[in-house]
């Protein structure tokens, strides 16, 4: 799967001059767009269909800084997937090194958030996620 790629913006950094950390977990999900995107699964589309999903939790550890016009590369995994959750792993580097990892987990609900069994309602999805499992 190709990574992400995130060039850091003048207005994201703070006034150290660093990437704001807050940030990263918008970078997370830029990259989780472009990773359903990848697999067949365009995030627009199944909202059009009546699905939503859910941020459940996320983690971010923070190892290094970036700064204004790093290039950010976000390597999008499938950690975990269960009946009802999806868990991303996510490792952000710039041009020498790992600066962030994270994860994030997401539910399947319609609209009106009735919780979605993966393996029931959208099965070509969750075979697609279960291949890719670590």
């Amino acid at each position: 799967m190709e990574p992400f790629t995130h060039y850091v913006q003048y207005y994201e950094t703070d006034k150290m001059g660093i990437t704001h950390h807050s940030n990263y977990i918008r970078f997370m999900e830029e990259a989780r767009v472009a990773f359903l995107t990848a697999i067949g699964w365009d995030y627009q589309q199944m909202e059009q269909r009546g699905l939503i999903s859910p941020v459940v939790s996320v983690q971010c550890k923070y190892l290094k800084p970036s700064t204004f016009a790093d290039t950010l590369t976000i390597a999008v995994t499938v950690k975990k997937v269960s009946k009802v959750k999806l868990t991303l792993a996510y490792r952000i580097t710039n041009q020498q090194q790992t600066i962030c990892k994270g994860l994030s987990e997401h539910c399947f609900t319609t609209k009106d958030g009735q919780i979605l069994k993966l393996d029931q309602d959208l099965p070509d999805f969750y075979q697609a996620l279960t291949k890719l499992a670590d």
